[in-house]
């Protein structure tokens, strides 16, 4: 997210943090341009007026190079113009201030959905279903309870249904990038995720593939 009014920022955050996104935080758009030629992102989140480099510009060398992160611009200018120049630029949708958080977020897994071509928020694989708006999962219709950073570990083991997921691709998406833990957290979390999703069933679903990371499957 790339926006320079601190307390709009925090706020954001925090109903992100709450929503289960891992998030990273940019007060001015130079700072913002590295970073998302940096790191891999889900959103953009990108606010137009930004102090050294405005959003339009950040947005516009983003995809200069061919970096294709969908795009959310945040801001307060509201004319027809401001809309189709932010389009212009490589933005895939554009929501206006002042709004309701509960739209913010509903447009930000929208566009997620749409980056990894899904036409629900509902993840499957054999009995197990994953609701990503209403962060809830079940497995042979029963209900199972998933704290917020097992809720995302899952949900990008679906995202990559039958591939393996590098515990370095885990961390960058669950945590964010200024994280620095024990080593074996993803371990810890996975194998927690493993008791609650897999115990009960004799088919297991998560696999350890060992020396690279995990992969959710219906086979080994």
């Amino acid at each position: 997210m790339v926006e320079d009014e601190p307390r709009l920022s925090r706020v954001i955050k925090k109903g992100l943090l709450e929503d289960g996104f891992a998030v990273d935080t940019a007060f001015d758009g130079e700072e913002g341009l590295f970073l998302a030629e940096s790191e891999t992102y889900d959103v953009i989140i990108l606010d137009i007026m930004l102090p050294k480099l405005d959003g339009l510009e950040v947005c516009k060398r983003l995809r200069a190079k061919k970096i294709k992160t969908p795009i959310l611009i945040l801001t307060a200018k509201t004319t027809l113009e401001d809309k189709v120049s932010g389009f212009d630029s490589g933005a895939d949708d554009y929501v206006t201030k002042p709004f309701a958080f509960i739209e913010l977020r509903s447009r930000i897994h929208a566009l997620v959905r749409r980056s990894v071509g899904e036409a629900t928020s509902t993840l499957t694989i054999k009995d197990l279903v994953v609701d990503s708006i209403k962060h809830a999962v079940s497995r042979s219709g029963s209900k199972i309870s998933l704290t917020p950073k097992e809720f995302s570990i899952l949900e990008l083991l679906l995202r990559h249904k039958d591939e393996v997921v590098t515990r370095t691709m885990i961390t960058e998406h669950v945590w964010d990038y200024n994280f620095e833990g024990m080593s074996n957290i993803v371990d810890v979390f996975v194998a927690s995720l493993r008791r609650k999703v897999d115990k009960k069933s004799s088919h297991k679903l998560l696999h350890t593939i060992h020396g690279v990371g995990y992969k959710i499957s219906e086979t080994p």
